[in-house]
C-alpha cells in the first residue's frame, strides 16, 4: 500500500506537510460523518483506518525511512497515481503468509483484527482532534477541557441556548434552567472534549465534524 497516496502527498513531504493532510484526510474520510446503519460506514471505516495506518507510519522518522527502502525496493515510486489505487491495495494480516510479496503488515499498527484497528485509529484520532479544538480555541490545557465556545459550539449543535447557559451558568442555575439534558452536558465538563465528542448523539458527531472539516480546509486554502 503507498501510504503516500492514502494521505495524498508527495513522498518528499515535510512531517508538518503530513501531519496537515492526516487531518484533512481524517475528518474527510471519519465513520461518524454518517449515520451508524449508512451503507457507506463499513468502507469509510476501511478508508478511515487506511488514513491512521499512514500517518502512524509516516508521522515517525524511523518507521518512515523503513516504510521508504521497502517502497523503494518495491517499485512504488515509479508509479503514478493512475497505476495504482490505494482502495485496491490491501495489507496481508500479520497471521496470514504474504503469497510472493512484501510483508506490509510489518508496518502500520500491527493489528489482527477489526476492532484492534478501530480501537488504534480512535487513539490516534482523539490526539489530533484535540489538537485541531485547541487551534480553534474550542479546547484548552493539556487535558484538552471544552472552553465555552465549545459548550456555545455544542448547544448550537444539539438546539437552543443550551451551549450559552452550560458557558455562562453555575451549575446549579444551568441545572434548573434547562433541565436534565443541559445537566449531563454540565456534568461531562470535566472531560476531554474527545471524550465529550465520542458521546454526543450521532447526528451532533456529523455535524461537529463537518463544521471542524470546513475550518481546516479554509486554513489549508488561506496559507
Amino acid at each position: 500500500m503507498d501510504y503516500y497516496k492514502v494521505l495524498d502527498i508527495s513522498p518528499s513531504a515535510t512531517h508538518q506537510q503530513i501531519r496537515d493532510a492526516y487531518k484533512k484526510q481524517a475528518l474527510k474520510s471519519h465513520p461518524d460523518r454518517v449515520p451508524s446503519d449508512s451503507s457507506e460506514r463499513p468502507a469509510r471505516t476501511k478508508k478511515f483506518q487506511q488514513i491512521n495506518d499512514a500517518y502512524y507510519t509516516l508521522s515517525d522518522p524511523s518507521r518512515r525511512r523503513d516504510y521508504d527502502s521497502a517502497r523503494s525496493y518495491h517499485g512504488f515510486s515509479s508509479r503514478t497515481a493512475e497505476d495504482s489505487d490505494p482502495e485496491e491495495e490491501e495489507i496481508p494480516h500479520q497471521d496470514a503468509p504474504p503469497k510472493g510479496g512484501f510483508p506490509w503488515s510489518s508496518f502500520g499498527f500491527g493489528a489482527k483484527n477489526t476492532h484492534e484497528e478501530e480501537k488504534f485509529s480512535n487513539e490516534q484520532f482523539g490526539g489530533v482532534f484535540e489538537e485541531m479544538l485547541r487551534e480553534e480555541g474550542l479546547a484548552e490545557g493539556q487535558e484538552a477541557h471544552p472552553t465555552g465556545k465549545f459548550w456555545s459550539l455544542v448547544g448550537g449543535l444539539s438546539g437552543g441556548a443550551m451551549g450559552f447557559i452550560v458557558a455562562n451558568f453555575s451549575g446549579a442555575l444551568a441545572g434548573a434552567v434547562a433541565g436534565n439534558r443541559l445537566g449531563a452536558v454540565r456534568d461531562a465538563r470535566g472531560k476531554s472534549v474527545y471524550s465529550v465528542f465520542q458521546e454526543l448523539p450521532q447526528a451532533d458527531k456529523a455535524k461537529l465534524l463537518s463544521e471542524l472539516a470546513a475550518k481546516v480546509f479554509a486554513h489549508a486554502i488561506g496559507s
